[in-house]
């Protein structure tokens, strides 16, 4: 469906006070306009009583104000009812995950740009699905909501970095939020969801949070949501970050590494899900195979509105009519002396 709107109406009202110039000009009540060699302007062909060079004028005033109203055509379209799934990635943003335990060629990684391929992966190779982001450190937060504008969700995950939420790790929370998103936008069957997943990136050591990982993965088996945990970190002493009061880097330590794979096997097996560690390059393929497996859902048509500014089409006629003034208007060569010049 298209319509045709001005966004800024009030404009118009421009409209009335040419009308209304014109008709004070006509009638000879008061001077409208001082315009050097009018009295010129009486032998030259008229309009129902306008030169043609004044009613061009007036006819680029009002094409103006048409410009300034800024017409817009507003066209609705519906999108097809597309099949896919539900996807919400809960991602920690612990201190924990400053361990620098990977490495790039000599540059060495934390956990958190170890998973980013990761995550964008599952953003940008599932066109299809429906995706959402939940954040959790000592808390958990919702950073984006079930959506099919994979751009706009990548712009939300190019601003995450480590300390932006109280330090903890609350797994059980970060979880249980994920489940709670899931459960607000989807359909079940059975009291069971369905088409819907909780991928859980983390490196697994819980330590905050009203819900512990294990009252969170009872919950999500009960409603029948797989779990899929992929592990960050590795075994053994990993090498943290030290940095001053001010945020500057001053060096590197050896801390030993929380990595809980256990906790994250078992939430796993018990929601029918997987465990994937981050440096495992199948790890993704495998994660995407195991998902595909399941019955996809239909979602509801999209509605978008798309707006076409159409101000430069007056603008562009008010341009014209100013040229035809211009060149309709022919001033005499000469002007006797003491002649009054006025518009009556």
């Amino acid at each position: 469906m298209t319509t045709y709107v001005f966004r800024d109406p009030w404009w118009l009202l421009g409209l009335g006070l040419i009308l209304a110039a014109i008709a004070l000009r006509r009638r000879g009540l008061v001077t409208v306009l001082f315009v050097p060699f009018v009295s010129a302007w009486r032998g030259e062909p008229r309009l129902r009583g306008l030169p043609w060079n004044v009613l061009f004028a007036y006819a680029a005033l009002a094409c103006l104000v048409l410009a300034l109203a800024r017409p817009q055509r507003i066209e609705q379209r519906r999108e097809v009812q597309s099949r896919g799934y539900d996807l919400m990635l809960a991602i920690d943003l612990s201190t924990s995950m400053l361990a620098e335990d990977y490495e790039r060629g000599e540059e060495r990684l934390n956990r958190l740009q170890a998973i980013r391929p990761i995550i964008q992966a599952f953003i940008t190779r599932r066109p299809s699905d429906r995706i959402g982001v939940i954040v959790f450190s000592g808390r958990a937060y919702t950073l984006a909501p079930l959506t099919s504008d994979h751009a706009w969700l990548e712009k939300q995950i190019d601003r995450l970095k480590l300390g932006l939420i109280e330090d903890g790790t609350a797994i059980g929370d970060g979880l249980g939020l994920a489940l709670t998103r899931l459960e607000q936008s989807g359909r079940s069957e059975g009291g069971r969801r369905l088409g819907a997943f909780v991928i859980l990136l983390t490196d697994g050591a819980s330590n905050r949070g009203a819900l512990n990982p294990e009252q969170a993965t009872a919950i999500a088996r009960d409603r029948g949501i797989p779990v899929y945990t992929i592990g960050a970190g590795r075994a053994g002493l990993a090498p943290f970050p030290i940095f001053d009061a001010l945020g500057n880097r001053i060096g590197t330590r050896q801390r030993p590494s929380d990595l809980d794979e256990e906790t994250l096997k078992l939430m796993s097996a018990e929601t029918g899900g997987g465990y994937f560690r981050a440096d495992d390059a199948a790890a993704v393929e495998n994660a995407f195979a195991a998902i595909d497996q399941a019955q996809t859902i239909e979602f509801e048509p999209r509605y978008s509105l798309i707006t076409t500014e159409l101000f430069r089409w007056p603008a562009f006629a008010g341009l014209l009519c100013l040229l035809a003034a211009a060149f309709t208007f022919r001033a005499p060569l000469l002007v006797p002396a003491g002649r009054r010049v006025s518009t009556a």
